[in-house]
């Protein structure tokens, strides 16, 4: 199994409660991370115990200039974000250097998996409430 991990604990609230729902990396990352993969999302430091949050999928993996990122995309890595120039300034804060609008970024988006929820077979059947 992969992790797809955020340093940051202030995340772990926002991944909780199904806010953030996707992650804003620096560099051409589609080596590492592949739609359909299953991984485990964990907040902590290299070298620190991590907390695991849940299990996920991955549901996309996007290589992309910085320029061009949408606002959905900014607000699903932050919700508290809408504009590039925010987003720019926080990842030149985590990676602790200057990034150009050219740079490029990974944009990988998730889902939480759920142990069994409740009725998604019939949902997905399309035949919620009628027996056959």
């Amino acid at each position: 199994m992969y992790v797809l991990n955020f340093y940051s604990p202030l995340f772990a609230d926002q991944l909780k409660r199904g806010r953030k729902q996707a992650t804003i990396r620096l560099g051409d990352k589609s080596h590492k991370y592949k739609k359909g993969h299953v991984v485990m999302v964990t907040i902590g430091t290299e070298h620190s115990p991590r907390e695991k949050i849940f299990n996920a999928v991955i549901d996309s993996v996007e290589v992309k200039r910085l320029s061009d990122l949408s606002p959905r995309e900014i607000e699903l890595d932050n919700p508290e974000f809408r504009r590039l120039d925010d987003e720019k300034r926080f990842l030149e804060q985590i990676y602790a250097r200057d990034i150009a609008d050219d740079d490029l970024v990974t944009v990988v988006r998730f889902s939480e998996i759920i142990e069994r929820p409740a009725g998604i077979v019939e949902r997905m059947r399309g035949d919620a409430g009628h027996q056959n």
